[in-house]
């Protein structure tokens, strides 16, 4: 309905309609939805199960339901969400894939004098999302002050490619640039000036930092297809997601010791407790240092005051 989706991204409507239309359609669609009963949703589990459909895709066909039942309720068309008596089959999680400080070198290194070498060096450095770096603008790059300015994602939407509200509200952030990532959008400003020379009218101009061969919006998965996986490739590095530069980028800025309130407004994230939560594997590291710099402290060993990780 059209007042449900105007309350969603438009990536999550889409989704949605997707879900509804392969997968509780063809299963429920004959069922009225006063029918709909604790055991029929265990049995549309079940089914979804046995046809091979993964509990990931499962979880999300039920909490499209369990939406929708909820809709019902509060209109006045059945009594009870039963799916929310249901629980619905554990999603599986993509175990985080992090590159060291090392490897993230070697896929600068291997990026560099490429087309998207500035994209990658900013993905390892900031930690920006794909979609937030697919739709970054020249207009919110400043790189005499070595900042960018992140007010928007790339998503798809039945009309195309299109830029949309960051993914939260937190994620509308300015994000400050290390050197490396300086030097290379200076670089990439002055190759995509001759791109767009080259091309003359045939040159879409959106002021996009990273568009496709014309100017225009760039497909994420034509992105990671056609240049990110032959770039891993040829840097000899494991067959991580494009997401797991993100990781990659926290996780180095939480061991080099930046304060994890830092790091999370640099991330976008809505909560610093998002950052301990995520990267809890970096920050036990941290207390273990801490916990050495005190004992240090108490034997007379250490640097004095201020000498903590992480303290500049």
């Amino acid at each position: 309905m059209p007042s449900i989706r105007s309350n969603l991204r438009p990536r999550t409507w889409t989704r949605y309609e997707e879900l509804g239309r392969i997968h509780l359609l063809p299963l429920l669609g004959a069922t009225r939805i006063g029918d709909l009963s604790v055991q029929k949703v265990q049995a549309l589990h079940g089914r979804m199960l046995g046809m091979g459909i993964s509990p990931s895709t499962v979880h999300h066909a039920h909490a499209v339901l369990h939406r929708a039942l909820a809709d019902a309720v509060r209109w006045g068309m059945v009594s009870r969400n039963v799916a929310g008596l249901v629980p619905p089959p554990r999603r599986a999680t993509h175990e985080m894939q992090t590159l060291t400080g090392a490897q993230a070198r070697e896929l600068c290194r291997a990026a560099a004098g490429s087309r998207f070498e500035a994209l990658y060096v900013l993905a390892v450095t900031t930690g920006m999302r794909q979609g937030e770096l697919l739709a970054l603008r020249w207009s919110g790059v400043d790189l005499d002050r070595g900042l960018v300015q992140v007010t928007g994602t790339m998503t798809r939407t039945e009309a195309g490619l299109s830029i949309a509200p960051p993914k939260t509200a937190r994620s509308r952030r300015a994000v400050a640039l290390a050197d490396q990532a300086i030097e290379a959008l200076i670089r990439h400003r002055e190759r995509q000036k001759q791109e767009k020379a080259l091309l003359d009218e045939a040159w879409v101009d959106e002021d996009l930092v990273f568009p496709n061969s014309i100017g225009g919006p760039m497909q994420r998965d034509h992105l990671v297809k056609r240049d990110f996986a032959p770039l891993l490739q040829r840097a000899g590095l494991p067959a991580i997601r494009f997401h797991d530069l993100r990781h990659t980028a926290a996780t180095l800025l939480l061991s080099e010791g930046v304060h994890p309130k830092v790091a999370s407004e640099m991330l976008g994230h809505a909560t610093v407790a998002i950052t301990l939560d995520r990267y809890s594997h970096v920050t036990e590291t941290m207390q273990r240092a801490a916990a050495q710099s005190m004992s240090e402290l108490l034997r007379g060993t250490s640097g004095g005051p201020g000498t903590f990780p992480g303290s500049r």
